[in-house]
């Protein structure tokens, strides 16, 4: 089951003061950024964060873990802690602080120009 936009706007409203929080639609889910950085999914109208040593001891016993797809590692299950927007927002926060900058990407190669069939077919054409 796809996750649908009102939950993605739940979620976005949970984290007003998280900082720049984005999220991206994906293979029919979506990806959540915090200042450029992914921090968590959203799966299945569920929201998952990305597991650092900093969120675990945050979230103490309280840790549930889930897979946002199959086959995926566990990640952080925000089931009813997503209601506790004082917890969440601190959690993405320094889920984010604990994340690296993704590596900036690579500029694409200019493709070579295709060459003319038409050309090839008149060549053919005569040696008939």
């Amino acid at each position: 089951m796809a996750s649908d936009a009102v939950f993605v706007d739940y979620v976005r409203d949970q984290l007003g003061a998280s900082g720049a929080i984005s999220f991206r639609r994906m293979f029919g889910e979506y990806a959540m950024y915090c200042e450029g950085k992914v921090v968590g999914l959203v799966c299945d109208n569920q929201l998952f964060v990305k597991p650092t040593p900093a969120g675990r001891e945050l979230l103490g016993a309280g840790v549930v873990e889930g897979q946002p797809y199959p086959g995926a590692k566990p990640w952080l299950l925000m089931g009813e802690s997503l209601d506790d927007r004082t917890t969440l927002c601190r959690l993405i926060r320094i889920t984010a602080d604990a994340l690296p900058m993704p590596a900036p990407k690579k500029p694409k190669a200019a493709k070579a120009p295709a060459k003319r069939a038409t050309a090839k077919r008149a060549a053919t054409r005569v040696k008939d």
